[in-house]
Formats: C-alpha cells, sequence, structure tokens
C-alpha cells in the first residue's frame, strides 16, 4: 500500500500544475494501479478501492477548480467612470461623436408619423406590451381552444408560459375595459396600440420574427363600418398626401365579424398608376363575443378595428426589396434615411 500511496501523490503533485488534472485520470501509471486491484486478495481491496476513489474526487475537484479559474479570467470588467474617468482634464478625455451624426431609425421615423396622424384624428396612442399572456393574446380575442395560432409552431413562448405578442391586438382588451366608463359617459373609445410583434416565421425577404404592427379601436353607440373606412382611407390619404380610391374584400379573424382585408389604389407617389391596388391591413366590425370579455354590452355598443404592419408602409415609401435589412443593423443601410 506504501507504494500506491507515493504513486498517487505523485500524480496529484502532476495534476496540480497540469492544465486539465483529469489528463492524469488516463496516465499509465494510474492505469497499472487499476489494473492491480483486480489481482489483490480481498481483504485489500475495500482499502485500495478507497485510495483510487479519493484519487478521482481529488482530481475532479482540481479540474473543478481550474475551470472556475479560467472563467473569472474571461469575464471582462466593466469602468463605471466609462466612458472617461473623471479624474481625466478635459483635454486629455476622448471626443465623443457629435449628436449630428446619429441618425433615427427608419422605422422609428415612420412609427412616429403614423402616430402623429392618429393623434390628430382623435385617437389615443398606446404603446404595447412585448411580453403577454395567453387571455389577452387570444381567450379575451375570441381565439377558440384549437385555433392553430395558438400551436407553438406559429407563436412564441416562454418558460414560464409567457408570450411575445404575435399582433398589438394583445392591447385590444385593456383599451376597451379602459374606456368602458368614456362609453357610459356618452363619450367614444377611440385609441391606437403600436410597437414590436414576434412570431415564429421562417425569415426570408418578406418574413420576419420580428416586426411591428399599429392596430386601432373605435367603439361607441353607432360606429359603422362606414365610419371605419372614411377614418382608414382618410389616414391613407393623408400619409400619402393624395385623394384615394378604396376597396375591401372578405376575410376572416376570430375577433371582427365581418372581416375585411383593405386595399388602396396604389399612389402617384409610388409610381402607380389607376387600376393597380396594394392590399394594407386587416380590419372589420368588433366581434360581439371580444365587447362581452371586456365587459361592454354588444346590444348597446359597437365598434371597428384594424390592423396593419408598419415594415410595409417604409418598404413601399423607399423601395425597400428585403424586409431583413430592418434589423440587420447594417450601417450603410441605415445612413440611407439620414
Amino acid at each position: 500500500m506504501e507504494d500506491t500511496e507515493k504513486i498517487i501523490a505523485a500524480l496529484l503533485a502532476r495534476a496540480a500544475a497540469a492544465e486539465d488534472p483529469r489528463a492524469l485520470l488516463k496516465d499509465p501509471e494510474f492505469k497499472q494501479l487499476q489494473l492491480r486491484f483486480k489481482d489483490l486478495p480481498g481483504e485489500h481491496k475495500p482499502t485500495f478501492g478507497k485510495l483510487l476513489n479519493e484519487f478521482r474526487a481529488k482530481i475532479q475537484a482540481m479540474a473543478d477548480k481550474k475551470a472556475a479559474e479560467r472563467a473569472s479570467a474571461s469575464v471582462v470588467a466593466i469602468d463605471v467612470t466609462a466612458p472617461f474617468d473623471l479624474n481625466l482634464d478635459h483635454a486629455s478625455r476622448p471626443k465623443l461623436l457629435p449628436t449630428e451624426q446619429g441618425t433615427m431609425h427608419p422605422l422609428t421615423r415612420e412609427l412616429s408619423r403614423v402616430v402623429d396622424i392618429f393623434t390628430r384624428m382623435g385617437f389615443e396612442a398606446i404603446e404595447s406590451r412585448q411580453l403577454d399572456n395567453d387571455y389577452n393574446m387570444f381567450t379575451a380575442l375570441n381565439f377558440p381552444p384549437g385555433h392553430p395560432a395558438r400551436d407553438g409552431y406559429d407563436t412564441f413562448r416562454t418558460e414560464e408560459g409567457l408570450i411575445p405578442p404575435a399582433h398589438t391586438s394583445t392591447m385590444q382588451n385593456r383599451i376597451l375595459r379602459a374606456g368602458k366608463q368614456r362609453l357610459e359617459n356618452g363619450e367614444a373609445i377611440a385609441s391606437i396600440s403600436y410597437g414590436r410583434v414576434f412570431r415564429n416565421e421562417d425569415v426570408d425577404a418578406t418574413h420576419e420574427h420580428t416586426f411591428y404592427q399599429v392596430e386601432g379601436v373605435y367603439v361607441s353607440s353607432d360606429a359603422s363600418l362606414a365610419q371605419m373606412l372614411a377614418v382608414l382611407r382618410g389616414f391613407f390619404e393623408t400619409y400619402y398626401g393624395q385623394e384615394l380610391k378604396i376597396k375591401t374584400q372578405p376575410a376572416y379573424f376570430p375577433f371582427v365579424e365581418p372581416g375585411l382585408e383593405f386595399a388602396i389604389e396604389k399612389p402617384a407617389a409610388l409610381g402607380g398608376k389607376p387600376g393597380e391596388w396594394l392590399e394594407m391591413l386587416g380590419c372589420g366590425m368588433i366581434h360581439p363575443n371580444v365587447l362581452k370579455m371586456a365587459d361592454i354590452d354588444p346590444e348597446k355598443y359597437r365598434g371597428f378595428a384594424w390592423g396593419g404592419g408598419l415594415e410595409r408602409l417604409v418598404m413601399l415609401a423607399h423601395g425597400i426589396e428585403d424586409l431583413r435589412h430592418f434589423e440587420a443593423g447594417k450601417l450603410n443601410f441605415l445612413r440611407k434615411f439620414k
């Protein structure tokens, strides 16, 4: 046993200096000790086996310690005085980039413009959430339990069961509940919600997993499709700066009835000619079940809603061919929008 202890002590000394102590478990000397174990008398095996097990445990502890040290050494310290040491004199401090070199992201610029038009039309603007729950995402919007949109292949979910919203419609129930008192006071609910949305999409030139939407909601005692079409036509005519023809066709969305797809005649600003149409968004009269979920009586009040993507407006306005540019952070693309 004495020679075994000496061999193990020598191996441990070598392991302490090794980059990877676990390599000593494959050392020929240690393998010889393992082979010797099976030839030992039965009464010596427990003591010998204990020495081998203790050696393995010490080797693993050394390996864990070295791994922790490497991880700690790789952490870059954060200079809390960044971008410069406050004790430096002004002449020695690094020069910061002037604000004139910064530009607004094209989506931020376009969103500001869209929100401005709707707020001037009398709509309150509310930013959407980037995490929500199943109730606001589906149940409050009249999605039946087995609807495909609830499946994981279409909608992202966190481990805790929260949902990065696939549409800004997740704000609709909140907007309706918050505005209920207005209805009872003889006023209307008129709000838009805007923000990022997320979908489990295969990314290509026309599809992204992250994009922006703007949605509008209007509820009153006499809301109608005619009012909705007037609002949408007014928005797009203001946006493109010209009179436009519009048309609709039937579509299905769980939260509106009837549901419509809304299109405009392609504006001259986009090189459009009479008879060329652009589908812009989905819309319709708010489903009675959605009003009921917000404790609003559908026998007394009616509403309409619409929603569309922001990127489509920017792509049409600037002739952008690939949706992926917006999230790519490419400076050569962003600098085009100074």
